[in-house]
């Protein structure tokens, strides 16, 4: 009793169709087929550009800029005298 067999199935079919309608029923059809198309497409354009060499990553800004100032401190706790 734990399965469904193809009784079960057409009648949920039957009562699908019953509350939607068919005309209903193929306009989700078309939507649904066309956005798995659209979906494909996407992958497969998305799949041609990884060829090139990725970008180098930004320059980190605070590295490179070292400030003027002496009033950061640095990484190293100072111990008290």
């Amino acid at each position: 009793m734990g399965s469904f067999s193809i009784w079960h199935w057409l009648i949920v079919l039957l009562v699908v169709v019953l509350i939607f309608g068919t005309k209903k029923l193929k306009n989700i059809g078309t939507d649904l087929g066309g956005a798995v198309k659209g979906f494909k497409e996407g992958m497969k354009s998305g799949s041609e550009g990884t060829d090139e060499a990725p970008a180098s990553p930004p320059p980190q800004v605070g590295a490179a800029n070292k400030s003027a100032k002496n009033d950061t401190v640095d990484v190293e706790a100072r111990t008290k005298s």
